[in-house]
């Protein structure tokens, strides 16, 4: 797979990020689950999800103010109007 196909948010998490992703689907969205798997409690789990959340939201705000900042810059060029 190339990097040009990778979502941008994939490439900012950590591996141990990804990998929590997958288990997280292969065992089709159980937070319970996950809190065997990884031998912790509900909130514990609840608490990376939110954090992996909140980095995929950073991605993407930084992805949107960089299109935002290329189009003010075509803008200013006048290679836009």
């Amino acid at each position: 797979m190339e990097d040009k196909s990778i979502p941008s948010w994939i490439l900012s998490l950590e591996s141990e990020d990804i990998e929590f992703i997958r288990k997280f689907v292969i065992n089709s969205g159980s937070l319970k689950k996950l809190t065997e798997i990884y031998k912790v409690s509900y909130p514990t789990v609840r608490l990376r999800l939110d954090r992996i959340i909140q980095k995929i939201k950073l991605s993407d705000e930084k992805e949107k103010n960089h299109f935002i900042d290329l189009i003010k810059q075509l803008a200013i060029e006048e290679r836009i109007t």
